[in-house]
């Protein structure tokens, strides 16, 4: 009975120290560090302006929509209203192109009455003139003069009879289609200075922080040069940097179990949102020695699933990780 026990004990201590010598050669898992980052923001006027307001400072909270800056651009609003009055010139234009004053009608309407009434004056004249030729009591000049007095009260009536036409009927359509082209030039015109004059109001396009301030009151600032930056702290997201014989079928939807240093070693659960391969320039390079190959390097970014208090951009993020097996 006691050589059994010894024999399980002996093989207990084996066992014991097969394990030990396990672990102490076991390879440590590797520590990679990564940080906390977010989304982040530069704002910038769309049109050149001088700033005349600024609303903001670097550590304010700004909600998404509120006013950030105001600019000023005097030449702007010139050219505006500069063309404002070009816009209402062509209106009036067009309006000239595609009606008649009444008044206007009422008077070549006279002159055809006017011209009427010589017509019918120079045709009773010439049947007169022709009955008195037949009895001789006429000479034939005198019935052709009639009869030429008649021709040119009838062109005349024609000629009063088409400017009443014209006069009714307004300009041709092509010079109303001119007249409306500029119209329609200067309403895109202006619509185009009125975007550009509510340009000069800037609104935070996200609810964030503002980390960066460039601007000074009475400065001016080209169309994209930044005025501010917005970081989205409300929500952060971590990013590691790995070779790629590290990512071990990690995918997009994996859990990882983050500490971060700067919230007392505090653990973050996150879920892995990108796994994106790195430039040519971020490569881990093999040695000749070795013999290796190239590795890529890939950016996994992780969400945490829950909001973390004080979890803030720029801190230091730690991520056990298992060595790859050889």
């Amino acid at each position: 009975m006691t050589s059994k026990l010894g024999a399980v004990l002996g093989v207990a201590s084996i066992a014991g120290l097969a394990g030990l010598l396990w672990f102490a050669t076991r390879p440590p898992d590797l520590i990679v560090q990564g940080e906390v980052s977010a989304d982040r923001v530069d704002v910038s006027p769309r049109v050149s302006g001088r700033v005349a307001k600024l609303n903001a400072d670097v550590g304010d909270t700004m909600k998404q929509g509120a006013v950030i800056a105001q600019l000023e651009s005097p030449q702007l609003v010139a050219a505006m209203l500069a063309t404002q009055a070009a816009l209402a010139v062509a209106k009036a234009d067009l309006d000239r192109v595609t009606s008649t004053r009444p008044e206007v009608i009422e008077a070549h309407e006279a002159e055809v009455r006017a011209a009427d009434a010589d017509v019918v004056l120079y045709l009773s004249d010439k049947d007169r003139q022709t009955k008195l030729v037949e009895t001789n009591a006429a000479s034939q000049a005198r019935l052709e003069q009639s009869s030429r007095n008649l021709e040119s009260a009838l062109r005349a009536r024609e000629a009063a009879q088409a400017n009443l036409d014209l006069a009714i009927a307004g300009a041709s359509k092509e010079e109303r289609a001119l007249a409306r082209t500029k119209v329609e030039q200067a309403e895109a015109t202006l619509n185009q200075q009125q975007t550009d004059v509510k340009e000069l109001t800037i609104f935070a396009p996200i609810e964030g922080q503002v980390t960066t301030r460039v601007a000074e009151r009475g400065e001016n600032f080209s169309a994209g040069a930044p005025i501010y930056s917005i970081v989205d702290i409300a929500h952060p997201w971590l990013t590691f940097n790995l070779r790629e014989d590290l990512l071990k079928g990690l995918k997009v939807g994996d859990s990882l179990s983050v500490m971060v240093p700067a919230l007392e070693n505090a653990r973050v659960n996150a879920r892995v949102t990108v796994i994106n391969a790195q430039g040519q320039y971020a490569t881990w390079r093999a040695t000749r020695a070795t013999g290796d190959f190239d590795l890529r390097t890939f950016e996994v970014r992780a969400q945490p699933v829950e909001p973390v208090e004080g979890l803030r951009p720029g801190m230091s993020a730690i991520l056990t990780w298992p060595r790859p097996e050889r």
